[in-house]
């Protein structure tokens, strides 16, 4: 007869325990987050009515530091295309639709 295998126990747990975000420092960043979503929302608010129209359920990559934004069909070339004149600035992405969400949960 064969020996059974030992059973590998699985240890659970962080990656890297020692990197910690204390609550403060987590809620600080959830700040920074909804602030620059609310910049995005109101350059995408401006210009949807119009995009609406013609690039309907398209995506728009909306850089709110200098107000510009991007539009194509698909979510990757629109991040693409911002990524060529902002190199190094984060963007968000909307859908062009009645909605604005990008994706599904």
């Amino acid at each position: 007869m064969t020996d059974p295998k030992p059973i590998r126990t699985v240890h659970r747990g962080r990656i890297f325990p020692d990197i910690q975000w204390s609550e403060e420092k987590k809620s600080q960043w959830k700040a920074q987050q909804e602030a620059f979503y609310q910049r995005s929302k109101v350059i995408f608010d401006r210009v949807k009515p119009e995009l609406i129209k013609t690039q309907y359920n398209w995506y728009v990559a909306v850089e709110p530091e200098s107000v510009d934004y991007f539009t194509d069909k698909d979510e990757l070339a629109a991040i693409n295309k911002s990524r060529q004149h902002y190199p190094n600035t984060p963007v968000f992405i909307f859908r062009i639709n009645e909605t604005g969400i990008a994706g599904t949960i």
